[in-house]
């Protein structure tokens, strides 16, 4: 019994997890407003930029999805959400620590989540 409640423990966060990221690459697909929040970033060729966060976090989060290379998957997502925390949350920092942590909370979270993931065996 504990085994197959783990098993659905894990597909639960699998699906939580690659829902988040499918709607994310979504709204960075459809929203126009995005776009002006990756030049205001600052990064070179911001459009383009949101664009490979995009198709990767859509890519990735489907592989989340369907259990395939799982492990494989969570490795960029995890480097798009320590990049997003240096970008847009490390600043708040200077607001406080408690600004910073409340807005960078989510986020946190999503990366226990991916390194959970990570650490699972999936099927390839």
């Amino acid at each position: 019994m504990v085994i197959k409640t783990s098993i659905i423990s894990i597909n639960l966060l699998r699906y939580a997890v690659a829902y988040v990221f499918i709607v994310s690459s979504m709204l960075k697909f459809f929203n126009p407003e995005m776009g002006a929040y990756f030049v205001n970033l600052g990064l070179p060729y911001p459009i383009i930029v949101m664009y490979i966060v995009a198709i990767t976090e859509f890519i990735c989060g489907a592989f989340i999805l369907m259990n395939r290379s799982v492990s494989n998957a969570t490795i960029p997502l995890i480097g798009i959400l320590i990049t997003a925390i240096l970008l847009t949350k490390t600043p708040m920092i200077s607001s406080g620590f408690i600004q910073f942590a409340a807005n960078a909370r989510l986020d946190i979270v999503m990366l226990i989540l991916l390194f959970i993931l990570y650490r699972q065996p999936s099927r390839k």
